[in-house]
């Protein structure tokens, strides 16, 4: 596996099972539903704070990726 590419993370079962089920009304796998709820989240966000939906991703983005290299 790629781990430049795929990261695992845990999730406490009630959360699982509520994913899981949240998915199947979509056809949605468990990590296609978490990254659907994280698009939405930054719409949210985006929202909330007046900027892009582009900017907003791309800052948080950019955010996420110093946090995992440590920085």
């Amino acid at each position: 596996m790629d781990i430049k590419k795929w990261k695992y993370c845990a999730v406490d079962i009630e959360s699982y099972c509520i994913i899981r089920a949240m998915g199947k009304n979509g056809f949605r796998r468990p990590g296609s539903m978490i990254a659907k709820l994280v698009d939405d989240e930054i719409r949210k966000i985006a929202k909330k704070e007046g900027k892009s939906y582009d900017s907003m991703k791309q800052n948080l983005l950019s955010e996420g990726k110093k946090l995992l290299n440590g920085k």
